[in-house]
């Protein structure tokens, strides 16, 4: 994207092996060969994610016909490279296909995209994507001998039925991601089908999938949402926290030269072209595999993988240790008597340089810290380079990043304790009623979704070692959701401003938001009589349904405070659990209820 730029972007013939104008020094022909068969034997695969991610209500009968017709376009070009419609951008002949199929686009409201041509296409398709997918029908579940009957009949298509669904529900996760997990599926479905007992297997190994698929697609749609917002500065902040951490013993110079890569990957990848995803991050890993003594010792046997699981080793592996005659901080941002200088020569250089040093030297710390600091030594610049003496004024600049730090470590204590004090299932009340609060608009199953994954984040990290770290990183990503990817989505005034101001210090934003005053509540006619199907569910289904119920409630009595609105949930749900008992319960909510309400 380069912002989303596309002038200078490669032609190149869509899965043939003759375009080796995109190798770089870091990226040799084996190397680069070893991508293009992966992506010639994927095909299906990668039409797949792609169709499944620009179109996620169209059936998987549809999307065979495009599958068919991409392969038979490969096999066509792959025969005879020099027709001119094989010299088309990948990503332009996918796009053109997908409009073609006779009725596809007025069915699904995507006509106008299809009425646009190139870049503007291509953006088009992009922000059509939907990050709710409550429209979709439920995940389809076969009993585990079903399950195991389909894969043995015809593995290929059961297996590709599995990316469908997946890619569908994850629109903006990253093609080698989904690739990765459809190969882990696939071995899940190899394993289990040869136990006897196959339900216990699949559902103990394909947690840890679902888990990895949940975590990364997350970090990806955060990531591009930042990026979209932002712009590439910010991407590349993210990234120099993020691999100075990982790397922390890689130099300035190498680390510049490796998120060029890393930024080419961002501009398919957060576009959702599958394709330059898959080759650019080939290319950042293959640029990672052949300078590993200089980079980590913590990837050997990742770059020994094969594609996709190379790049699923290296991106989720460890973090090095620092290294031993690292100081504890770099004097030259803070005791040099040139740093003005220093900086107006090359800004853009010297705050990456500074971001390097410093999280290379803080693995403690969160990524939004970390841009945290960055930005507060920025604004520390900013004032000091104007004063008569500037060195007295930026000396003291590690006092201004401790107070930062603190502030953030205070934030992160506080939800802790309240997990402590609530429970898990106070605590997801407690986050269900402040997101509600604060974003009303929100679907209630979008709300519900954001409030157990605050959850997740709290109850996961809060009794780590890393605590800080963790709870700040993956509460932001809770945050990252919220926001989402496209630039021009609105919830409400004060929402929008906490997504768009600052990315680093978003979480501080939205820790000051008290609720949406401008909000109009629906109409409450019903609203405390509507519950008896709570009688019939149990167990999950009905927590669920208690869930919504509360939701629903902040959304209706949004003046109402914290202990106010949980006095009102926790007296229906006596209510309920009373009339359940009932002989005639639909009587008792119809009498009981009004009451409530009042």
């Amino acid at each position: 994207m380069k912002q989303l730029k596309f002038s200078g972007f490669i032609f190149f013939l869509l899965f043939l092996t003759e375009s080796l104008s995109l190798l770089t020094e870091t990226q040799d022909v084996d190397s680069f060969g070893i991508t293009q068969k992966f992506i010639e034997e994927n095909t299906g695969s990668i039409t797949i994610i792609a169709f499944a991610q620009y179109v996620q209500e169209a059936t998987f009968d549809e999307m065979e016909i495009l599958v068919k017709d991409i392969i038979e376009y490969r096999d066509k070009c792959l025969a005879q490279k020099t027709l001119p419609e094989c010299a088309e951008i990948a990503i332009n002949v996918l796009q053109g296909r997908i409009c073609a199929i006779e009725g596809l686009p007025q069915k699904y409201n995507f006509s106008h995209c299809c009425s646009k041509m190139g870049f503007e296409r291509r953006l088009c398709f992009l922000y059509n994507k939907k990050a709710d997918v409550g429209f979709l029908p439920p995940f389809p579940t076969l009993d585990p001998e079903e399950k195991c009957q389909a894969y043995k009949i015809n593995t290929e298509s059961f297996l590709n039925r599995y990316m469908h669904e997946v890619a569908r529900r994850n629109p903006f996760a990253f093609g080698p991601t989904l690739l990765t997990v459809a190969a882990r599926f696939e071995e899940v479905a190899k394993t289990c089908c040869e136990e006897q007992q196959k339900a216990s297997c699949f559902q103990a190994k394909a947690a840890p999938i679902t888990q990895y698929l949940k975590a990364m697609s997350s970090y990806q749609k955060t990531v591009c949402g930042a990026f979209l917002k932002f712009g590439p500065k910010v991407l590349n902040s993210i990234n120099i926290a993020v691999f100075s951490q990982k790397f922390p013993k890689i130099e300035f110079k190498a680390l510049t030269s490796l998120l060029e890569d890393v930024s080419s990957m961002y501009d398919g990848c957060c576009e959702g072209d599958v394709l330059q995803c898959i080759r650019y991050q080939s290319q950042v890993m293959s640029h990672i595999c052949s300078k590993q003594e200089s980079i980590s010792s913590k990837i050997k046997e990742c770059c020994e993988e094969k594609m996709p699981e190379r790049e699923a080793c290296i991106i989720n592996s460890s973090k090095d240790g620092r290294p031993q005659d690292l100081s504890l901080r770099e004097a030259k941002f803070t005791d040099n008597e040139n740093v003005c200088q220093e900086r107006d020569t090359d800004p853009g250089n010297f705050f990456a340089e500074f971001l390097y040093e410093y999280s290379r030297r803080h693995p403690e710390l969160s990524t939004p810290e970390l841009l945290r600091i960055a930005r507060v030594y920025e604004d520390l610049l900013a004032d000091c380079c104007n004063k008569e003496n500037p060195p007295d004024c930026y000396r003291q600049a590690e006092d201004k990043f401790n107070e930062t730090t603190e502030r953030s470590l205070r934030m992160v204590q506080q939800e802790c304790e309240q997990l402590q004090n609530l429970g898990k299932d106070g605590l997801k009340y407690h986050s269900l009623i402040e997101l509600t609060k604060i974003a009303p608009q929100l679907s209630t199953e979008e709300l519900i979704s954001l409030g157990k994954e605050m959850v997740t984040a709290l109850t996961t990290c809060c009794t780590l070692s890393e605590e800080f770290a963790c709870v700040d990183n993956l509460a932001d990503l809770v945050l990252g959701e919220l926001c989402g990817i496209n630039t021009n989505r609105t919830i409400n005034p004060a929402v929008d401003h906490c997504c768009k101001a600052n990315f680093a210090f978003r979480r501080l934003c939205f820790k000051e938001l008290k609720g949406d005053e401008m909000y109009e509540p629906p109409s409450s006619q019903g609203f405390f009589t509507s519950c008896v199907d709570w009688c019939q569910a149990q167990n999950e289904e009905l927590q669920r349904k208690k869930d919504r119920f509360l939701v629903n409630l902040v959304k209706l009595k949004p003046g109402l405070t914290y202990e106010e609105l949980q006095s009102l949930f926790t007296s229906f749900t006596n209510m309920a659990e009373k009339c359940c008992k009932m002989q005639e319960p639909e009587a008792c909510f119809l009498e009981e209820g009004p009451k409530i309400g009042n």
